[in-house]
């Protein structure tokens, strides 16, 4: 069903990082800046924002866009459809040049995410599903892998998915009381995609996001077989009035490891 929008968003995803890694390659140190939160803005955000907001309005004139780098406009609470963009998810990782940032592109639909592509420049690996299809891992090389979550439940077994750059005290203290053992510690929607390719079981994020970090991770985990859902257990929705996912989230491979 959303087979247009995905095929665009895979390109445009491309794209945009090719955009980064021109910038990556380059030295940007002079050019960093911050913005109100602190959080750091580099060329590489503006040039793959600019190139996926104005692709997105020529291609699909009459769907909603929020993005990280664009002023928030209400008028997309009007419009079932919205295009969620996080043009360079991982700033951090970015500037650490550890390669551990993607692009992000997601779509929902009445407040459901129905399609995500997540792109990583440094490999060229490009994740995607789409509502009902599947998700999918494409290779640099070409090579296409469907993907699934493990079933892996023995806590001796488990593996935890942790973010590099946002420490979390709780996740922290869930990996000492059950004692796992085996962790990665990995920067921006790479966590969920490691859990949707059955490399990882279980992540939990109790540190504020907000919609575009998480839209396409969502949808390619839950079309791997896999389950994200708010803290509470409730359901996610987008293309909300607050776009901060204050709630928290996880992303597991089977119900029996909500560990919480």
């Amino acid at each position: 069903m959303w087979n247009k929008e995905l095929n665009y968003a895979k390109d445009l995803a491309v794209r945009a990082g090719a955009e980064i890694m021109a910038i990556y390659e380059k030295d940007f140190s002079d050019t960093i800046e911050y913005k109100g939160d602190q959080s750091p803005l580099t060329q590489a955000d503006k040039a793959s924002n600019a190139l996926i907001v104005r692709a997105l309005r020529e291609a699909f004139p009459t769907y909603a866009i929020l993005s990280e780098e664009e002023k928030d406009n209400k008028e997309r609470l009007k419009n079932p459809l919205c295009f969620l963009v996080d043009p360079l998810d991982g700033t951090k990782e970015f500037i650490k040049r550890n390669g551990q940032f993607t692009v992000n592109i997601a779509l929902a639909d009445h407040h459901r995410v129905v399609m995500g592509v997540i792109y990583v420049p440094v490999t060229g690996d490009l994740y995607y599903a789409s509502e009902g299809d599947g998700a999918f891992l494409q290779r640099a090389d070409g090579r296409l892998e469907r993907l699934h979550v493990s079933d892996t439940t023995d806590p001796g077994h488990l593996r935890a998915v942790v973010s590099i750059s946002h420490p979390c005290s709780e996740m922290e203290e869930m990996i000492e009381k059950h004692q796992i053992q085996h962790l990665v510690r990995m920067g921006s929607s790479l966590k969920g995609c490691l859990v949707a390719k059955g490399d990882a079981d279980i992540y939990f994020r109790h540190n504020p996001t907000m919609e575009w970090d998480t839209a396409a991770m969502q949808c390619i985990v839950e079309e791997a077989g896999g389950i994200f859902r708010q803290m509470d257990d409730s359901q996610m929705t987008y293309n909300r009035d607050d776009s901060l996912n204050a709630k928290g989230f996880y992303a597991i491979n089977v119900p029996a490891n909500r560990l919480y």
